[in-house]
């Protein structure tokens, strides 16, 4: 079982970014049945969506993202040795994304960079791999990425998917600091790796006959098995390993999967709904961005005293992880709408631009 308790370490803020561009369930030019539109929005609770525009991809978004949380923080460059971009809608096959966005935001040479490929679950386990290099020494100050482009990989003709996702870019500032704790745990069934899955375009299967394989293909019922069976589980395991009650957590950061399943792990697992904040209804499901954002979105951005958080992440893998950690008043909360106008630092090279 991977289960850990790690010291020394803080969150110094998030920061979140997300398209300009919204767009309406309820538009006419949608080209769905009115009457299951209705039963899709109704029931996973996504009203509208954020979509990058054309040439837009996750690494803009979380670009601009991180440029707002290290202006704010004041973090010299070559302080931050360590840049983790979680993943699963790089800008290229190779080379990795992290080494792309290294670039932009002018880091050092002497900063380790590289990809995590995960999706729902990847932001505990982002952050379980910043703490361990922290914990590890010769690190101070990492940057944890995570974004999702998912509406580049949907099918337009299929409803269950293109009304539920939404694109989203994030950044997390993680240091050293004598107090800070956090609590992980970690899973994984890969037996189920088909319960959400792009089937073409990588190396498996690189030119697919089926044009459709190119698209996300979800197992609807799988993976709302999978979730009500693994989540209650490793939010009681969660709570045990950090010795807590669900009273004394302030905040469950679940990924905002849809609204159905959500209501049914509040009350599954005791939750109280106001503990629990929900986004879906005008940012969708980003995947496991939406943790991220979820935070910066939902909490006030002063705060008089720390909140003791529960962080949860569950799906494509299928994989399922936790973290529970306590967020100091002086940790940084920011959003914004990407612009592509903030300019790349290590090149010459203008941001992408909206088509």
């Amino acid at each position: 079982m991977s289960r850990s308790t790690i010291e020394g370490f803080r969150l110094a803020g998030v920061s979140t970014c997300v398209p300009s561009r919204i767009v309406s369930n309820q538009a006419d030019d949608l080209g769905y049945d009115p009457a299951e539109v209705r039963k899709v929005v109704a029931m996973a609770g996504v009203r509208e969506r954020r979509i990058v525009d054309p040439g837009v991809t996750s690494a803009d978004l979380c670009f601009e993202a991180a440029e707002a949380l290290l202006q704010k923080l004041g973090w010299e460059r070559d302080s931050i040795t360590g840049l983790i971009f979680v993943t699963q809608t790089p800008d290229y096959w190779l080379p990795s994304t992290s080494c792309v966005v290294h670039q932009w935001l002018g880091l050092s040479d002497q900063c380790a960079a590289f990809d995590l490929g995960l999706g729902c679950s990847g932001y505990p386990y982002g952050l379980y791999l910043a703490a361990t290099m922290l914990k590890g020494g010769g690190h101070q100050r990492i940057l944890v990425l995570h974004g999702e482009t998912p509406s580049l990989f949907l099918d337009p003709t299929d409803h269950a998917t293109t009304l539920l996702f939404s694109d989203a870019g994030s950044a997390t500032a993680v240091e050293t600091s004598p107090g800070g704790v956090g609590h992980f745990c970690l899973h994984t069934d890969g037996a189920g790796h088909t319960g959400l899955i792009v089937r073409g375009g990588c190396f498996r299967d690189r030119r697919p006959a089926n044009p459709r394989d190119l698209s996300l293909q979800m197992d609807g019922a799988g993976v709302f098995n999978f979730t009500i069976k693994r989540v209650p589980v490793l939010v009681r395991d969660s709570l045990e390993l950090a010795g807590l009650t669900v009273d004394q957590i302030d905040r469950f950061i679940f990924h905002q999967s849809n609204r159905f399943i959500m209501k049914h792990l509040m009350k599954k697992c005791g939750i109280p709904e106001e503990r629990v904040p929900l986004i879906l209804d005008d940012m969708g499901n980003s995947g496991g961005p939406s943790v991220p954002l979820t935070l910066a979105r939902s909490l006030p951005a002063e705060r008089a005293a720390p909140l003791q958080l529960m962080m949860l992440g569950y799906g494509v893998g299928l994989s399922w992880g936790s973290a529970v950690l306590s967020l100091d008043p002086q940790a940084a909360l920011m959003h914004a709408d990407y612009t592509g106008a903030v300019q790349r630092r290590g090149t010459e090279a203008a941001p992408a631009e909206a088509a």
